[in-house]
């Protein structure tokens, strides 16, 4: 028997449901445990209500905050990779990719087909709404590293060269000013460290 379009969308609001369980590398601002990539996705998609004015082109806000809410959805299969973790971008992209297929695939089939357009269009970052939304992805644990006196970054070794290119070009091409700012914070954190 078919299910009907509200038992799928029911089914995948039920099975997202475990992205609260996936928990990040990023600590909360006060330090007192990990956050989880639910909280992620909702806090980013603050950034982009607020922070959209410095996108480097101009950005539909709604779109930005639709692919922050989905981006990493597919976490439920494969966890998260954080910067220093070692992982292989192209094992993690095939890993990432064949979630995406089953977790939207849980919808209607116009939805999920709609929604996995739109995670693939946030995964190749080359329309300014996905530059927007990526730098916006990195942007926040940057923050949340430097407000944290280090955070992971202090946990794992992580180099200033490291920040620099892991974070550096993905923020620089979809908010330029918000670069700026992390350019500021990261080279203080680094010299208070020497």
């Amino acid at each position: 028997m078919q299910a009907t379009a509200l038992e799928q969308q029911l089914n995948f609001l039920r099975e997202i449901d475990r992205l609260k369980s996936v928990v990040r590398q990023s600590p909360l601002l006060d330090k007192s445990r990990k956050e989880n990539s639910a909280e992620h996705s909702w806090h980013l998609a603050m950034y982009a209500l607020l922070l959209s004015e410095y996108a480097s082109g101009p950005v539909d806000t709604n779109r930005v905050l639709r692919m922050l809410l989905i981006h990493d959805i597919v976490e439920i299969d494969v966890g998260d990779f954080p910067i220093h973790g070692g992982t292989s971008p192209e094992l993690q992209a095939e890993q990432e990719a064949a979630a995406a297929v089953r977790l939207f695939g849980l919808l209607p089939q116009s939805q999920g087909d709609a929604l996995l357009a739109l995670w693939q269009e946030f995964e190749r970052a080359e329309s300014e709404d996905a530059k927007f939304a990526k730098a916006l992805d990195r942007f926040q644990p940057l923050l949340i590293n430097v407000f944290t006196g280090g955070g992971t970054w202090t946990e794992n070794g992580v180099s200033l060269e490291q920040i620099f290119s892991r974070y550096g070009p993905v923020i620089r091409r979809g908010a330029p000013q918000l670069w700026s700012v992390c350019e500021q914070w990261v080279t203080q954190h680094f010299a208070g460290q020497a």
